[in-house]
């Protein structure tokens, strides 16, 4: 019965988080890169980001209705900004040395992004990847507690309504620390492999 409700609660963790880093990366190392961009964006960034992805919650419901849609838009929303200032201040920390080095040999835009740009910032967007899978992992927990009625998060509350199940409610504790556990230990996996990747290469 369980694996219901986790399977569910990774669904929308997946599509969110992926759609977020599908649109938040390539904008961010765009803004990071572009000065200009940077100085047009940075008002707006600034506004949202103190803003809590749970306090969109009655937008997204208006929006989407009490399903999946409204989760995952508030995880979206939950790992959008924290990629985007990991994009933008990765690109920033690309010295710019290297890049024009990379055009003193005569590279293209193509060949100067995928061999000095792309790996430049590759590690610090892994560790950003990491910190907000975690960040996504909380908001669809709360999210699911109101905006739909499946799911980690919403078998707590469930249970906890029942008003004698909080064996339901340890074990869907219990579950969320030991799924979060273990999507950790995959991204530092990841990072690992791309850390020893990078110094082969470098030597």
């Amino acid at each position: 019965m369980l694996i219901k409700y986790v399977v569910a609660s990774l669904f929308r963790v997946t599509w969110g988080f992926l759609l977020a880093a599908a649109l938040a990366i390539p904008l961010g190392l765009m803004i990071g890169y572009y000065r200009r961009a940077e100085m047009a964006f940075n008002p707006i960034i600034q506004i949202l980001r103190p803003i809590s992805p749970l306090a969109w919650i009655p937008i997204a419901i208006l929006w989407f209705g009490v399903g999946d849609l409204a989760a995952v838009f508030l995880i979206f929303l939950g790992s959008f900004l924290p990629l985007l200032l990991t994009a933008i201040s990765a690109a920033q920390s690309v010295p710019a040395v290297y890049v024009n080095a990379g055009r003193n040999f005569g590279l293209r835009p193509t060949r100067l992004l995928s061999r000095i740009f792309y790996p430049a910032v590759l590690p610090q967007l892994i560790v950003g990847l990491r910190i907000t899978l975690g960040i996504a992992w909380l908001v669809v927990v709360a999210a699911e507690m109101i905006a739909v009625n499946s799911g980690l998060g919403f078998l707590i509350v469930d249970a906890r309504n029942a008003g004698n199940r909080y064996d339901l409610v340890a074990a869907g504790m219990v579950i969320i620390g030991v799924i979060g556990l273990l999507l950790d230990m995959g991204m530092r996996s990841i990072e690992k492999v791309r850390s020893l990747r990078w110094g082969y290469s470098e030597d």
